[in-house]
């Protein structure tokens, strides 16, 4: 094991790939943004500058040359960058990626992986904050993650890469600086197993992303306060481990959806509803969503933050259902 932050197990599982397989390649560099962390790229560019691309800003061409370069045969590693920035590329991804598969009969496969940063980032506004999970869980033929923790992005990130499905990788820009303990040695996590991230009786919270972090720390000060919760991190949301939701749903009765996309139509939306349909017999009260309100995210520090998926919300959406 070694301690690792969130940035560096996340090129730790690149380098691996890129190691490996010659077919990996790295279309856009900037799979760490712009802040701190970027200097991390190095040891990729270092190493295999002969397999990384810079291509000009246009996010469609870059998407494009990705898919092409899977229908071919490689194995492309696509950073779109910011999340906001995927609707240059939308038709791409979703309508010609998600789709090569089922159109051809199952004659040609995309092994490419997008990767993007998601969520709210501190003065980003509402052209750069975006969280498109729930608009493209909604685009079949696409597998979609969301690491939460420097040991499972390493392991998500091969996963991805390795799979012969089209991929969508999202990060948060506030999760690179987290640090834990991190197997050293190449490992692979399973699409469509979740984490059990903290054990409880009381109530249950379903959390991704950056709000699985955000659901622990409400979950300790829960407990301070006599109320254990248990916390699933699903990883992947296509596809998505029901089993495990609905077990901790049957254990505690009472459910709580946290995600950081805008509460209609949200992946908290769905997965309440999965449970509603599915699991109605286990609930002893309604399900409550914890999302951001339907409003653009505006610049204001204090107003971002007002509208942020925050434990105290968390908080009091568990005793709403659990007290």
């Amino acid at each position: 094991m070694s301690n690792m932050t969130y940035a560096e197990a996340l090129i730790d599982g690149l380098h691996g790939c890129m190691s490996e397989d010659e077919r990996v390649s790295l279309i856009g560099s900037f799979v760490l943004g712009l802040g701190p962390q970027r200097h991390l790229v190095d040891r990729l560019r270092n190493n295999f500058a002969d397999r990384i691309n810079d291509p000009p800003t246009s996010e469609a061409a870059a998407a494009a040359a990705g898919i092409g370069a899977a229908m071919a045969g490689d194995r492309p590693f696509v950073d779109i960058g910011t999340a906001s920035f995927i609707f240059e590329a939308w038709s791409q991804i979703t309508n010609e990626a998600a789709n090569a598969y089922y159109m051809s009969g199952g004659q040609i496969k995309t092994p490419v992986t997008f990767h993007m940063l998601h969520g709210l980032r501190g003065g980003g506004a509402a052209q750069h904050s975006h969280s498109p999970q729930a608009m493209l869980f909604n685009c079949p033929g696409l597998e979609i993650v969301l690491p939460a923790s420097p040991s499972d992005v390493k392991g998500l990130i091969r996963s991805a890469i390795l799979s012969d499905n089209p991929t969508v990788v999202i990060d948060h820009a506030k999760l690179l600086g987290l640090e834990e303990d991190v197997p050293k040695h190449d490992y692979e996590i399973p699409f469509g197993k979740a984490n059990v991230r903290r054990r409880g009786g009381d109530a249950t919270i379903v959390a991704t992303s950056l709000t699985v972090q955000t659901s622990l720390e409400a979950a300790e000060i829960l407990s301070q306060q006599g109320i254990e919760v248990e916390v699933i991190d699903p990883r992947t949301i296509v596809p998505l481990d029901k089993e495990a939701i609905f077990s901790s749903v049957e254990k505690t009765g009472r459910l709580v959806v946290v995600d950081e996309a805008n509460m209609s139509c949200s992946i908290a939306s769905e997965i309440g509803m999965i449970v509603a349909e599915e699991a109605f017999s286990f609930l002893k009260a309604p399900i409550v969503r914890v999302a951001r309100p339907d409003v653009p995210v505006p610049f204001s520090p204090p107003l971002e933050e007002y509208i942020a998926t925050d434990a105290d919300k968390i908080i009091a959406a568990v005793k709403k259902v659990a007290v």
